[in-house]
């Protein structure tokens, strides 16, 4: 890990990371809270057991990364590509993106993020790389749903192609948003390194 990107080791506020960890708890009270409410959610001991697995997975990525930098920029880079993980992740296994949660079409998402993940490591999680891979990233999964739309895989579901037009169109954007502030962290990178 000394190969991550670093420019500097500032710490954040220990209040910002309090309330970053008390808002995952939250999160995973949120369904707990609505099973009192509605029989729409319905929930048991191993959703709950992946939700939190999730939730930790991403919170200790985030710790782990932003810890190695003072560069805000990168830091929102990491947040905006893990909160796209996250909900790509949970989405895909709660409904399904590809019609539902029981289409196999919806693994090909797994290689979206494969793309990512092993891009970070290549690129050593460092800025400018990092830009090169969330872009890649935004282009896998626009492939993901052409081959999808082009294979008729959703077809029957009740609102097939327009859920996964839309989705693809969200989880693009966040991955070129996370691109555009790597990028914008490898540029702030530079004028650090000249001078030292």
């Amino acid at each position: 890990m000394a190969d991550v990107y670093e420019q500097g080791r500032g710490q954040r506020t220990p209040r910002l990371r309090i309330f970053a960890w008390a808002g995952a708890g939250a999160l995973m009270l949120l369904p707990l809270v609505a099973m009192q409410f509605t029989d729409e959610v319905k929930w048991d001991g191993a959703d709950f057991a992946f939700f939190g697995a999730l939730l930790l997975g991403v919170g200790g990525t985030y710790e782990l990364l932003a810890r190695k930098t003072s560069s805000a920029t990168y830091r929102a880079a990491v947040g905006v590509a893990l909160a796209g993980a996250f909900l790509l992740v949970w989405m895909n296994a709660a409904v399904g993106i590809i019609g539902s949660e029981d289409n196999a079409a919806n693994l090909m998402f797994g290689g979206v993020l494969a793309v990512g993940v092993i891009g970070a490591i290549i690129a050593r999680f460092r800025p400018a790389g990092m830009a090169r891979d969330l872009f890649a990233t935004a282009l896998a999964q626009v492939v993901v749903a052409l081959i999808a739309l082009l294979g008729g895989a959703g077809a029957g579901a009740p609102s097939w192609p327009i859920d996964l037009l839309l989705l693809t169109g969200f989880f693009a954007t966040l991955w070129l948003a996370s691109a555009m502030l790597f990028r914008r962290a490898a540029r702030e990178q530079k004028p650090t390194n000249a001078a030292g």
